[in-house]
């Protein structure tokens, strides 16, 4: 290259995207989609569910002062995290099922990014007008009505995501409470913090970054391709049936044209700024708006909905060759999405199974290591153990403690046999445990000796227990 020539860029300025408003049946569900998860964003902290006065009336919380999970009748505690990682499981594959299925239909209809920005662009439509209108403003110089609806639209897009920060913070704590300490400045420190960056990443996210968070930042567009296969259904352009395009003008080759008139209705209206027509495309969210404004285009001048449709590759195959498409259920039954499936179901029945036979009651054992035995003057080898009584029920219990082994063993507080504690309710207690063998006892000699340690509630009669050791002398 001559020394004189300019090196090219290695990274081209944004270009602003400014979709076209649209009308239709994907238009409608991404409406009814956007509805129903804000609601369920904004509204759940405020739900009240009756636990009993001991515990908290908030239906769905993650109290992380107690360190539980509560969800309406679910109550979730440190050592179930299992329950969580089974969740986490099965959303991984819901997104691996719902893409091979149907390609990138989280990204368009449920991803929080998707979702807020298109309330920023619903904001910025209602304040600057359609896309001709805000493509004017946005070339136009700087003038008191550009400040003026520009600071207008700042506003109200600050005020969405100081809720969405706010939002949040009050799936952490009782939210009334909580809302009252933000207003008089009484709240902890951190949820001021919190609020703040949910706010500031809300606010440049969905008003300013848009599309590029889903083309540059998120990972799924470059996973994605691994999931879908060529029976994936997703959006595309039936060029068999558009190309060549033209402006059917009333000239002696209109009738060697497609039906794509190259109105670039679909291109107006797409939120990541590209043209279905040239095929698939990472950037491509699949939010099917393109569709709908086809379908709009192609009523207006007498020509078959579907020239932009959700299809498979398989299905564009098909038709160019004449043949018919697959029904729908065949693209989505098959070996990958049954896979997909049965797992999914299986972890998800497993974590209902688990739940429902999970025990009230857990317990752990630690041996106390130092030292390992004690010899009382009578002779009698004891080991001390800390028993941490888990009482999961929203009452006061008392518990009963023993032990079960093929030696005799002794267990009590201070040389009781018989040890029963009291464990309040929805909370652990510490126990210091003793067990002790005879010196006439195997176990007093013998240098190991498993046994079993239960925890019996005097109330229900459910039991639970661990396995330890006792420790001898030895020989």
């Amino acid at each position: 290259m001559s020394s004189t020539e300019t090196p090219p860029k290695l990274y081209a300025a944004r270009e602003p995207v400014f979709p076209k408003r649209v009308h239709g049946t994907f238009r409608n569900l991404k409406w009814l989609i956007m509805i129903v998860t804000l609601g369920i964003y904004y509204i759940t902290p405020w739900i009240r569910w009756d636990r009993g006065p001991s515990l908290p009336d908030q239906a769905v919380l993650a109290d992380l002062s107690s360190r539980r999970f509560f969800f309406f009748w679910i109550e979730i505690w440190p050592h179930e995290f299992y329950f969580v990682a089974g969740l986490l499981i099965m959303a991984g594959l819901g997104l691996f099922l719902f893409t091979s299925a149907l390609g990138r239909v989280w990204c368009g209809y449920t991803c929080p990014q998707t979702v807020w920005t298109d309330l920023f662009y619903t904001v910025e439509r209602w304040i600057e007008g359609d896309r001709n209108a805000r493509l004017r403003l946005w070339k136009q110089e700087w003038n008191a009505k550009k400040i003026r609806l520009r600071l207008t639209k700042y506003l109200v897009w600050l005020l969405i995501a100081i809720a969405t920060g706010g939002a949040w913070v009050f799936y952490f704590t009782d939210a009334p409470t909580l809302l009252v300490n933000l207003v008089t400045f009484q709240a902890p420190y951190v949820a001021y913090a919190t609020i703040g960056i949910l706010t500031a990443t809300t606010f440049i996210f969905g008003g300013f970054m848009r599309e590029q968070v889903c083309i540059y930042m998120c990972p799924w567009p470059r996973i994605q391709a691994a999931m879908m296969d060529e029976d994936s259904i997703t959006v595309a352009y039936r060029e068999w049936r558009g190309e060549p395009r033209g402006k059917h003008r009333k000239d002696a080759d209109a009738d060697q044209l497609g039906d794509c008139i190259d109105c670039r209705a679909c291109v107006n209206v797409c939120p990541v700024g590209i043209d279905i027509r040239d095929g698939q495309q990472l950037e491509c969210i699949t939010c099917a708006l393109c569709i709908d404004a086809c379908d709009d285009i192609m009523e207006r001048i007498g020509k078959p909905r579907g020239l932009i449709d959700y299809m498979a590759l398989t299905d564009e195959a098909n038709e160019r060759a004449g043949n018919p498409k697959k029904p729908v259920w065949k693209h989505i039954f098959r070996l990958r999405t049954i896979i997909y499936t049965t797992l999914w179901a299986a972890i998800g029945v497993a974590l209902t199974v688990m739940l429902f036979v999970r025990s009230d009651i857990d317990v752990t054992v630690s041996p106390i290591r130092n030292p390992q035995y004690v010899t009382l003057s009578d002779g009698t080898i004891r080991n001390t153990y800390d028993v941490r009584i888990r009482n999961m029920q929203h009452d006061s219990r008392e518990f009963r403690i023993s032990v079960a082994s093929d030696e005799v063993l002794r267990v009590g507080l201070e040389g009781t046999e018989l040890l029963t504690v009291m464990v309040p309710a929805d909370s652990t207690h510490l126990q210091r445990v003793y067990v002790s063998a005879r010196p006439d006892d195997p176990a007093a000699s013998r240098d190991r000796t498993e046994f079993r340690l239960w925890v019996e509630d005097q109330v229900s009669g459910e039991r639970t227990y661990e396995d330890t050791v006792f420790n001898g002398q030895g020989e």
